[in-house]
């Protein structure tokens, strides 16, 4: 590496999600790991070191393994200022490549822990989650940490909004008119949470905005429940469970179990407490342009959701919206005073 490449920092579009954490890279590069951590080191020696697929982090004296681990919970109200966040975050930019690397990234919150329902911005919890990122993390390994030098936070689904009006294309960068002038509302179904945002006349209408304690974590645990009590189990690792809800089947004693009646019935139990939030939040959004569904849980309940509104649609790549607004938002609303 030369050294003026570390002169350069590398700007990215961080979505550090309770599910996955996502990254959206400025050569159109777009990378996921499932957010996957636990305390304490792995004890695993690989007896290939290619085929590692554990890695260890410290940050503020206290280890965390990440990959192929059985994560505990994200699902905690400190989690985006938490050490195992900064853990994952790392394992996610070594995996983009960006070892030794200064970084300069923007990163979210879900729309209720960014904003009170006033409208005013929570700045204690913004601080923390923007002070956190930006603390040291040291690879236990040969690899250099990758350094997050600048580091903002916006809201999760307004990001989102941001990957719509800012179109890039061959020729540059545009914010598109006729998708700035019309009402619209960003539906990002996660990890934990299902976040709402209306945008009108570039301002955001908080009496339809917000977030309901609902997402995929919740698909997970329900069919984790139905798992061990249909083969009377005591525990099920995180890793069986992320795969049973994927693939429909569980592996138990070098066996495999259709378990396609679980995974359903958990679909359409959360997939039903999000409607009815929906229809809460927008009605059936006859004042808007258009509803626009964006985030993970969105490709994994695609199915359950296509008829909702007349005008809705999907995002390209729903998952990865949020990431590459924030990437939209760094490179081309930040000040470049503020990320300099």
């Amino acid at each position: 590496m030369h050294d003026a490449d570390n002169l350069n920092p590398i700007p990215v579009g961080l979505d550090d999600g309770y599910a996955c954490t996502k990254l959206a890279l400025p050569d159109g590069r777009l990378l996921t790991i499932p957010s996957r951590a636990r305390l304490g080191t792995s004890a695993v020696t690989w007896i290939q070191q290619a085929e590692q697929r554990i890695f260890e982090y410290e940050t503020e004296d206290t280890v965390y393994s990440v990959g192929a681990v059985d994560g505990e919970p994200t699902h905690f109200e400190g989690y985006p200022w938490s050490g195992q966040n900064r853990a994952i975050v790392q394992h996610a930019l070594q995996q983009a490549g960006l070892a030794g690397r200064t970084v300069h990234a923007v990163s979210g919150l879900p729309v209720s822990a960014f904003y009170r329902n006033n409208g005013e911005h929570r700045k204690d919890v913004i601080a923390k989650k923007r002070d956190s990122l930006k603390q040291a993390v040291r690879p236990r390994s040969s690899a250099l940490a990758a350094g997050i030098a600048f580091h903002e936070v916006i809201p999760e689904a307004l990001a989102a909004w941001y990957d719509h009006v800012i179109v890039e294309d061959g020729e540059g960068v545009t914010l598109d008119a006729d998708r700035v002038a019309v009402p619209i509302a960003i539906v990002d179904i996660g990890g934990r949470t299902t976040d709402y945002v209306v945008v009108k006349d570039q301002g955001i209408l908080h009496t339809a905005s917000g977030s309901l304690q609902c997402g995929m974590l919740n698909v997970k645990q329900r069919v984790a429940d139905g798992i061990q009590a249909r083969f009377d189990l005591e525990s099920l690792s995180e890793q069986l469970v992320a795969q049973a809800v994927e693939t429909a089947t569980v592996r138990l004693q070098g066996r495999n179990y259709d378990v396609e009646d679980l995974v359903e019935a958990a679909k359409r139990e959360v997939v039903e407490r999000i409607y009815v939030e929906t229809r809460r939040q927008l009605g059936l959004g006859v004042e808007l342009d258009r509803v626009l569904f964006v985030g993970g849980g969105t490709v994994a309940l695609a199915d359950h959701i296509a008829d909702w509104f007349p005008h809705q649609a999907i995002a390209e790549h729903p998952a990865f919206a949020n990431a590459r607004g924030m990437l939209k938002y760094l490179r081309y609303v930040c000040e470049a005073s503020d990320a300099a």
